[in-house]
């Protein structure tokens, strides 16, 4: 084979390789997002079982301002978990456990901390997906592969747009 040959070739490997990562990171991102919307669905369900939503707990500076009214032996601030509220953090609840077939009764303050601390970094785990997925496509763009279907200009406008964080 020629020079020009090898080298076309080479360059087909390549797109091909790439475009295999992108497909599998774009499957991960569907099933990060499925354990995402999960794991979300179990933390409003013990909300609800808490009677709790995130504004209904009192801030810090509200509960302290109830407690000096009383007694003045009592600490300056309360600890108030936001999803427990005054629910009863030592009663158990059943839980099962992220990535397995094993189910738990556990603290609820403890069910709900876990699965809070795991939607963080499902969170984390998918944005870093996504911007993974921004970067193989515009690879791919430059390549020329997707030149037929959408122009480069268009694709490279999309790949570098950002999320603005809610104010």
């Amino acid at each position: 084979m020629d020079d020009r040959m090898k080298q076309f070739q080479q360059s087909l490997t390549e797109i091909e390789t790439e475009a295999e990562h992108l497909l599998l990171a774009r499957h991960q991102l569907v099933e990060t997002d499925r354990m995402r919307n999960g794991n979300r669905e179990a933390l409003t369900a013990l909300r609800k079982r808490a009677r709790t939503t995130k504004s209904s707990i009192p801030s810090p500076f509200e509960s302290i301002m109830k407690e000096m009214e009383g007694i003045e032996s009592k600490p300056l601030v309360k600890e108030v978990c936001p999803t427990c509220g005054n629910h009863d953090l030592k009663e158990k609840t059943w839980m099962m456990f992220p990535g397995t077939d094993v189910f738990a009764r556990v603290p609820f303050h403890a069910a709900h901390t876990i699965l809070e601390k795991d939607q963080i970094r499902l969170d984390y785990e998918s944005k870093k997906l996504q911007s993974y997925v921004k970067e193989k496509s515009f690879l791919i763009s430059e390549k020329g592969v997707l030149a037929d279907k959408i122009s480069p200009g268009i694709l490279r406008s999309l790949v570098t747009l950002t999320d603005k964080p809610k104010e």
